[in-house]
């Protein structure tokens, strides 16, 4: 498969890509580091990457702005449902190919490379780069090694497994990665930002089952000085709390008229309850877009409902 996925960038000079809207590490890294190891190894070709971008992303690189698709390729990453590609239309495009880690949802490539198994996107790409001729730098290899730390949040979720770390150590080997250097732009924070999440940890309401939630409507973040993806990027760091099963963030973003719906588990599966609200992702971390905060109480109920039957044993994994 990833020969395959070679041949095809090689026959392009057009190469657009595209990932999930509400852009995380892995998704930014994956999408810059393949942008950036085709622009190296075809200097010649044409390659953009596109999406509504983030100021916390900077420094995975500049995305672009696009006219014409026209005899374009099209490669989606981190992205299973099409409803959840940003910036493009797949219908634009002559050829797509889609290189996930999700559950698979929608089939929409010509080409799908998709391993619900690995870390992360950017372990797929880290893959893609090593079995093919596509190139390699030190940048590339940093971007990489950022996107695995925050997908797997630094090797501790379960989707971390030996392979993980053998290509990990690897490409620390290779290319001389100063990896305590690496994380300051991924987890330096400006004070604001901090006080925001001590509010979160001070106001989160815990349901009888153990699902803790919180709205934050727009007021708040502006209170606060934060932007719409901030409870998302910082929804990880709620994890280990005795009394918690299951955790999701309600933010109001008014820039995209939407409600932005961020959930993570420690052992109820949830991804099914967010694909019922317009969302999706792994099992145990997933996210969603709901129209009004009155939604927000259907899912509660639904997560809470889970939990129960999770305690009871009826949905546990073997």
């Amino acid at each position: 498969m990833f020969k395959e996925i070679y041949e095809t960038i090689k026959k392009f000079d057009k190469i657009v890509l595209a990932r999930h809207v509400g852009p995380d590490p892995d998704a930014m890294s994956s999408t810059m580091s393949l942008k950036d190891s085709i622009m190296l190894t075809f200097p010649k070709k044409h390659v953009y990457a596109v999406g509504s971008g983030s100021s916390r992303f900077t420094y995975f690189g500049k995305l672009d702005k696009l006219d014409d698709m026209k005899d374009s390729l099209l490669i989606v990453l981190d992205t299973p449902d099409i409803r959840r590609i940003d910036g493009v239309k797949i219908e634009d495009f002559k050829k797509i190919i889609k290189i996930d880690h999700h559950p698979f949802v929608d089939k929409f490539g010509d080409i799908e490379y998709i391993d619900d198994a690995a870390s992360s996107a950017s372990e797929l790409v880290l893959e893609l780069i090593n079995e093919t001729p596509l190139k390699m730098n030190k940048e590339i290899a940093s971007k990489l090694y950022l996107g695995i730390v925050s997908d797997t949040n630094r090797f501790m979720f379960n989707n971390t497994i030996g392979k993980t770390f053998k290509i990990v150590s690897k490409l620390i080997d290779d290319y001389k990665l100063e990896i305590d250097k690496l994380y300051e732009p991924l987890y330096l924070r400006p004070f604001n930002e901090v006080k925001f999440e001590g509010y979160i940890g001070l106001n989160l309401s815990i349901t009888e089952q153990g699902v803790a939630y919180i709205k934050l409507p727009n007021t708040l973040l502006q209170e606060f000085n934060v932007d719409a993806a901030s409870p998302g990027n910082m929804i990880n760091n709620f994890n280990f709390i005795e009394e918690v099963l299951v955790w999701v963030f309600f933010t109001e973003d008014v820039k995209n008229e939407n409600i932005r719906v961020s959930a993570r588990s420690r052992g109820p599966i949830i991804n099914e309850v967010l694909a019922r609200y317009n969302g999706g992702g792994h099992k145990y971390a997933s996210g969603a877009r709901i129209k009004t905060m009155k939604d927000s109480d259907l899912i509660i109920k639904e997560l809470d409902l889970i939990c129960k039957k999770y305690k009871e044993g009826e949905t546990r994994e073997n």
